[in-house]
């Protein structure tokens, strides 16, 4: 992470609320529709041998239900049958069924090891759709949810390694061609870690273009890998395809192909040959003496050695200076000679005005001489440290105030040993440019708010869930706070059985939904038609904040949940509810 700027997340006050009093349940109806669907979701369980955290985050909690931000309240499906199903929505009360707008070519119950096939929007377009297997398609699809122009058609597939999800996509044009990226996610079994999971996360950056050629054919251009030892909570590339952000419990790092590390291992070699020192120096009380080994034919007529009260610049043969500089502090400089010893090396010696000072540096700034230490310098200064150590632990404690107690500590107290943290990746140097710790701001969800910029991303703040919309292009704003759940962050931790958690674009209502049947929506805060009044402090309230609480009328497990400014999309293995939140416009 060396070169990376630190960075820290700025709140804007305007959108907190400090005195927020809290949800209100409300039992106002909810208008709650189902749709039947022809064939089941192609729900693909954990294996036994997928039984990490990792699995499960990743795989075990993965998202069947795929909203497409670029048309609204446009959601697709995969049912097992491998074909996409589409639900757009333009009436609740007149809903046509889903209907299949592709069908995966390959047969998904002949691979044994398969994940789930995934399926991001790039553009209002193109889409990019794996099957599981480990195969990635890149498809055209014209103007979706429309069954007049939306026809998919493949342009590009092709096998890519062990089977992956796709975690995010964009599309772009650079170098005058179209070209798109994929960030395809997979845990795969890492036989040198013996004492972790056993597992590694790889991400794989992948850059697909046009061909020169105008054929209207593509082809890979650039294939990179990222591997960390954690499922990326959030992990998306920039909107022009030359960065990457990442918020992960634990950092993730670019692995080199074999022609790099070649290159790295030449500039390491570079680097440890300039890393020898130039000149070796060591001081008493009253002096310093510099030593500087000499090339084979310089002699004593090749060196000039200019004193000064505050400088020193020591020249061969009418070369640039070889040391040059202010000194760390004043010598007499009538008093300081040189010689050149039989070894062939350069003696300086100089004498200080101020006897009795250490200098920590020979020439300030200068790091390319290496200071020596005598015996009895390090038995004098191993001395006067001693009474800073004991030789027994923790010697004489107050009995008053003993030693912390681990065991005393509450649960809120517990630090975790690797804290989430928030990268930005470059995608020519490959190198961390920007970081952020996040601390205790666990991380809640994301959300596309505008499919032209990178999806936003909902972290606990106190009480508070805040939302987060980054701007790549801003560098002196990078990631904005543009909304507020107020006590979202409180509300959601005492969920215990939450599986997916949401929010509408226009940022109107945030929803939680659990493993089974029920959803929670909590409203912003709206001002009250009626007089209410707080009985305990006897003030006018101005505004309330709505808790609602829908129960679907499913035994399934709920397997997806998209939100829209309107509605909310709920999946189980048969069913696709749509539940009414906002009326429109």
């Amino acid at each position: 992470m060396a070169g990376a700027a630190h960075c820290s997340l700025q709140a804007k006050r305007l959108l907190l609320d400090p005195k927020f009093e809290g949800y209100k349940l409300s039992l106002e109806p909810l208008a709650c529709y189902q749709l039947g669907l022809d064939a089941a979701v192609a729900e693909v369980q954990l294996r036994d041998d997928q039984y990490t955290l990792d699995h499960m985050r990743a795989f075990g909690m993965y998202n069947y239900l795929h909203l497409d931000s670029w048309h609204q309240d446009n959601v697709y499906y995969v049912d097992q049958f491998g074909r996409v199903m589409n639900l757009s929505v333009t009436l609740d009360t007149a809903l046509q069924k889903p209907r299949e707008v592709f069908r995966l070519p390959t047969d998904l119950t002949a691979c044994d090891n398969r994940l789930c096939a995934s399926m991001h929007f790039s553009s209002s377009t193109w889409v990019t759709l794996s099957d599981g297997t480990g195969r990635l398609y890149l498809i055209k699809s014209g103007k979706r949810g429309s069954s007049a122009s939306e026809k998919w058609e493949i342009v590009f597939n092709e096998e890519l390694g062990s089977p992956f999800i796709i975690a995010h996509s964009v599309s772009f044009v650079k170098s005058d061609a179209h070209s798109l990226a994929v960030l395809l996610l997979r845990v795969e079994k890492d036989e040198l870690d013996t004492k972790g999971s056993g597992f590694h996360v790889n991400l794989e950056w992948v850059t697909i273009a046009e061909r020169k050629e105008g054929d209207q054919r593509y082809e890979i251009i650039k294939r990179r890998v990222l591997q960390g030892k954690s499922v990326p909570h959030y992990a998306a590339i920039e909107p022009s395809g030359d960065g990457l952000m990442i918020v992960s419990h634990k950092p993730f790092t670019f692995m080199q192909n074999e022609s790099d590390k070649l290159e790295e291992n030449d500039d390491a070699k570079v680097s440890n040959e300039k890393k020898d020192p130039l000149y070796y120096w060591q001081q008493t009380e009253d002096d310093v003496t510099v030593t500087v080994h000499l090339p084979q034919d310089v002699t004593k007529d090749d060196i000039k050695i200019h004193f000064s009260p505050d400088n020193i610049c020591v020249t061969l043969k009418d070369q640039p200076p070889l040391m040059e500089g202010k000194l760390y502090s004043s010598v007499d400089h009538e008093s300081c000679t040189w010689i050149i010893k039989e070894d062939k090396s350069l003696e300086i010696s100089l004498i200080k005005k101020s006897e009795g000072s250490r200098w920590p540096e020979l020439i300030i700034g200068d790091t390319r001489g290496e200071s020596v230490l005598d015996s009895s310098q390090c038995s004098e200064i191993a001395e006067s440290l001693m009474h800073l150590t004991s030789e027994v632990m923790n010697p004489n404690p107050e009995k008053e105030n003993p030693p912390c107690n681990a065991q005393e500590l509450e649960e809120c107290d517990a630090f975790l040993e690797d804290g989430a943290s928030l990268c930005r990746f470059d995608g020519d140097t490959l190198k961390v440019t920007h970081i952020i710790n996040l601390g205790s701001n666990q991380y809640l969800f994301s959300v596309v708010v505008n499919p032209r910029e990178m999806p936003c991303f909902c972290l606990r703040h106190d009480v508070d869930a805040l939302l987060w919309q980054p701007h790549s292009d801003q560098p002196e704003n990078m990631w904005e706070h543009i909304a507020t759940f107020n006590a979202l962050g409180y509300v959601q931790a005492s969920k215990q059985d939450k599986k997916f958690m949401a929010c509408a674009p226009d940022h109107s209502y945030a929803a939680l939904c659990e493993c089974l049947r029920r959803v929670f929506i909590y409203r912003q805060p709206t001002p009250l038609a009626t007089v209410l009044y707080n009985r305990k402090e006897g003030r006018q309230v101005g505004q309330v904040a709505k808790q609602l609480v829908a129960t679907l009328e499913a035994h399934d497990p709920i397997l997806g949940f998209q939100a829209t400014s309107e509605r909310l999309f709920v999946l189980t293995t048969k069913t696709l509810f749509l539940i009414k939140v906002n009326s429109g416009n």
